[in-house]
């Protein structure tokens, strides 16, 4: 049996929600889609740990790990919010420990991390290129 696995959690009932008591792992979900996945398993009673580079506001984007994490408290799940780059092992690696401290476990793995330009390849700046393909220096 897989030590991360909290497969004694008992099967939903129609008074147990479906995810009640099941650990969610969500990278990137500090907004969008990651954060409406995560705010659905909150009402549905799962604990949340997310994991995610945004720790201060940035007036460009919308939202932080910590604003996710208040959302998700209010929408009826347990929060556990990690700051971290799903790209650095060492932040995975700490963020499943921080996991299994508090929830025993981890059931679920959402990795929504990613970055995005919309860009026409000719018009795409080479630093926004460099944040989607290429993985972060080796410390």
């Amino acid at each position: 049996m897989n030590p991360l696995m909290t497969s004694a959690t008992p099967p939903p009932t129609a008074e147990r929600p479906p995810l009640a008591g099941r650990t969610l792992l969500m990278s990137g979900g500090s907004r969008g889609i990651g954060l409406a996945i995560a705010l659905r398993a909150a009402r549905d009673g799962a604990n949340i740990v997310l994991l995610a580079k945004t720790d201060s506001p940035d007036p460009r984007l919308p939202g932080t790990v910590h604003t996710a994490a208040a959302a998700i408290e209010e929408a009826g799940g347990t929060a556990l919010p990690v700051v971290g780059d799903v790209r650095q092992e060492e932040d995975v690696r700490r963020t499943v420990e921080a996991a299994v401290n508090k929830f025993a476990g981890i059931d679920i793995v959402v990795n929504n991390a990613s970055a995005i330009s919309l860009h026409n390849p000719g018009e795409l700046p080479l630093k926004r290129y460099d944040l989607m393909v290429t993985p972060p220096p080796h410390e």
